[in-house]
């Protein structure tokens, strides 16, 4: 049946062919206490500066927030030397992300990413009416050769998550600038770096150099991570003025929110409580990999504040079974079997509690000891 003889309002070809976003759980309900390690998020909390900040905006709720944010965007180019009028903010990283599909792409035009990439890449594409092309990875890492070799006269976007979520790992810069290097120049190199301020690797950039100096490249930000603003839904672009000028066409007036603005102009200025959740970050994620190693199991190397952890494809030994295993004990980790890997699990750098509990769960699992 056509959409013009439908009963009912038919979404356009290809939205239905989306599979939406599912978050990790985030509970296991009837214990007293729970770890929640499934999202990435920082166990430090937000700065004091940004939540006092977000205290003061309350005195304003009546008021439509500054639909430009350019407190926000002043704060972010001050922080890394920017021009603000290059900067593009949003309701997480993840809206930004969106916006430039629905700006480059249409139908017939193809948006890549490697295949264990962010789920979002694809749910964008979809959305705006693209079709998404999935490039293997090489030992869990993008393949700047493979990315380069799905290129066809159709490509419209690139988008490279470095860090990688789930997976951890990341790109040096000088493939980065190789893989920018083969693209043609209407092609948009996306560089997503969320998890940009954990990675401490000599020979990482997170690309600001490269979208300064190009006209088809940009960088994507989120306060959601190391920053604790997760809830406040922040993201932040810099890119060229003119990939800036069309977002901001496609972008609402008031898409972030007056407390959002104000929390995420101080949490930026906040370099020491930044710099704790750094050194807490590195010395966690050297004693998780380094533990979890030993129990037998094996940890891609991560540069980013999580850690996936590989099992055993054996019944009752297998990551759906940890999983079980480690909730019924308080533990909440991430299954990434949407993500193409149905053998890991995900595991968030968190406190020092709760990094105890995921370890001693884990041994115990790995003994073959009775669940909870």
């Amino acid at each position: 049946m056509s959409s013009s003889t439908s009963p009912r309002p038919v979404p356009r070809p290809g939205v239905l062919a989306i599979e939406a976003y599912v978050p990790g759980k985030s509970g296991a309900p009837g214990l007293a206490t729970v770890h929640k390690l499934s999202s990435n998020e920082t166990p430090l909390g937000p700065s004091p500066k940004a939540v006092e900040a977000m205290r003061t905006e309350a005195a304003k709720l009546a008021l439509y927030p500054d639909g430009t944010s350019t407190r926000l965007r002043e704060a972010i180019a001050a922080r890394y030397g920017l021009d603000p009028a290059r900067i593009v903010c949003g309701a997480g990283s993840d809206e930004l992300l969106s916006f430039l599909a629905y700006a480059y792409l249409g139908p017939g035009d193809e948006g890549i990413f490697t295949e264990h990439g962010f789920l979002v890449y694809r749910i964008a594409i979809l959305a705006a009416g693209g079709t998404p092309v999935v490039v293997k990875e090489r030992d869990l890492r993008a393949d700047v050769d493979a990315l380069l070799a799905a290129l066809t006269p159709r490509t419209k976007i690139v988008y490279l998550a470095n860090p990688n979520n789930p997976t951890g790992t990341y790109l040096p810069f000088d493939a980065v600038r190789r893989l920018h290097a083969g693209l043609p120049p209407h092609v948009l190199l996306v560089l997503d770096g969320a998890y940009a301020e954990y990675v401490r690797a000599n020979d990482y950039s997170a690309g600001l150099d490269l979208v300064l100096e190009s006209a088809n490249v940009v960088m994507t930000r989120t306060f959601s991570k190391i920053h604790g603003l997760a809830a406040l839904r922040i993201g932040w672009m810099v890119g060229p003025a003119e990939v800036i000028d069309a977002v901001n066409r496609i972008r609402g007036p008031f898409n972030l929110s007056g407390a959002g603005i104000a929390a995420g102009a101080a949490a930026i200025a906040d370099e020491a409580h930044v710099a704790a959740a750094v050194a807490h970050n590195d010395t966690w994620l050297a004693r998780m990999t380094e533990a979890v190693r030993g129990l037998g199991l094996s940890v891609t190397p991560s540069v980013a504040n999580f850690i996936l952890v590989h099992f055993p494809d054996a019944p009752g030994r297998n990551a759906e079974a940890a999983d079980g295993f480690l909730t019924a004990r308080g533990v909440i980790t991430r299954r990434v079997s949407s993500y193409g890997l149905p053998g890991a699990l995900r595991v968030t750098i968190g406190s020092e509690a709760a990094n105890t509990a995921f370890l001693e769960a884990l041994t115990a699992f790995t003994r073959g000891e009775p669940g909870a």
